[in-house]
């Protein structure tokens, strides 16, 4: 809007005084592409910069004080020019800067918004060697004419790709809502199915893989005892630790309630118990006092192996879901592996059994 005021402005001239029609008009120009380079900085949540944005009019009309400067249209051109393409580029430098944000809209932005800067930059030479070497004003006007149309398409062409940086990053929001856990910030039940389904390729070459599904002990009473808020923390705080131990070694997520489920790529048996037992230990340490609260959360938690081909998710799931089964039963704080030996008659999952490591001690229960 600030430019299409700039742009009736400056067709008023020599209807209007050139304070309206060139000063002023410029001064708003200059106006409306600071505040594209602040509206690119609120955008990938930096603070805007008052000072800077006022900067470009100011100095403009500082300049427009002089009658030296008034009366010389090159020099008019060349400090106009300068301003423009100076707030353009750093505006593409904003949007460049926040490209970790997956914004398929976002490039095509910085890339008009530089070439609408590089058009700027040589807009100053081109039209002086025109004005210069003209025999009438034929060329110059042709010049104007398309400054002109690349100015209005480039209007009306950036406003449609700003409101679709803006449309694909609330969906973008959506999206990632529905896959991420509001409360631990990792993956929940369905981002963690996509997460794997998507890297399943790293399995595929025959690679072993682990599944780890952890649950924490004994967590209702913590809830019913200490509130909601120490239990909310105390989940927060085991996200933090199983994300931390697991790396990018493979992925966690959190699988419903107070169970947390991890893949380990690539991994051997002992890694994968060696990472189940740092889980368990740092978070046993991080959450034994909470908020001044002696709490004295522990986690159990069963391990499943594919030691050949393609892994499938829900048959280890189903596994490690034995082994946990099988770890609470032994007491708690403790890790059990799925083992397809059967187990007693009458035990859960008897179809198979359960090596239960106690933390501390790596033989067998």
């Amino acid at each position: 809007l600030m430019r299409a005021v700039s742009i009736m402005l400056l067709g008023l001239h020599g209807s209007v005084p050139a304070s309206l029609s060139i000063d002023f008009a410029n001064a708003v120009l200059f106006a409306s592409f600071a505040l594209t380079w602040s509206g690119a900085r609120v955008f990938d949540r930096r603070k805007p910069e008052p000072a800077l944005s006022l900067v470009g009019v100011a100095l403009w009309l500082l300049a427009c004080r002089f009658p030296s400067f008034t009366s010389s249209p090159e020099l008019r051109a060349l400090l106009g020019s300068g301003i423009v393409t100076t707030y353009t580029w750093m505006t593409a430098y904003e949007f460049w800067r926040g490209r970790d944000e997956a914004l398929v809209s976002r490039w095509p932005a910085i890339l008009m918004l530089f070439a609408h800067g590089a058009l700027f930059l040589l807009r100053t030479p081109l039209g002086i060697n025109l004005h210069i070497t003209a025999d009438n004003n034929l060329a110059m006007s042709g010049w104007l004419e398309l400054l002109s149309l690349e100015g209005l398409l480039f209007t009306i062409s950036i406003a449609f790709i700003l409101l679709a940086m803006a449309k694909e990053r609330n969906e973008y929001r959506h999206k990632t809502a529905a896959r991420i856990d509001p409360l631990t910030g990792i993956a929940n039940r369905r981002g963690f199915l996509e997460q794997t389904t998507a890297s399943r390729s790293l399995a595929t070459n025959g690679s072993p893989t682990a599944v780890l599904l952890f649950d924490l002990d004994n967590f209702k009473s913590i809830n019913d005892q200490y509130g909601h808020p120490v239990g909310d923390r105390t989940l927060e705080i085991f996200a933090a630790t199983a994300t931390t131990h697991v790396g990018e070694a493979g992925l966690v997520g959190r699988w419903g309630g107070d169970e947390f489920v991890a893949v380990l790529y690539d991994t051997s048996r002992d890694a994968a118990i060696t990472v189940a037992e740092r889980v368990q230990l740092a978070f046993e340490k991080a959450a034994a006092d909470i908020g001044g609260r002696l709490i004295g959360a522990t986690v159990s938690t069963g391990i499943a192996f594919s030691t050949h081909g393609p892994f499938e998710l829900p048959a280890l799931l189903l596994q490690a879901d034995q082994a946990l089964y099988r770890a609470k039963k032994e007491g708690r704080n403790r890790i059990a592996i799925f083992s397809p030996d059967p187990l007693p008659a009458g035990d859960r999952g008897a179809e198979s059994g359960s090596n239960v490591i106690r933390l501390g001690h790596r033989s067998a229960a």
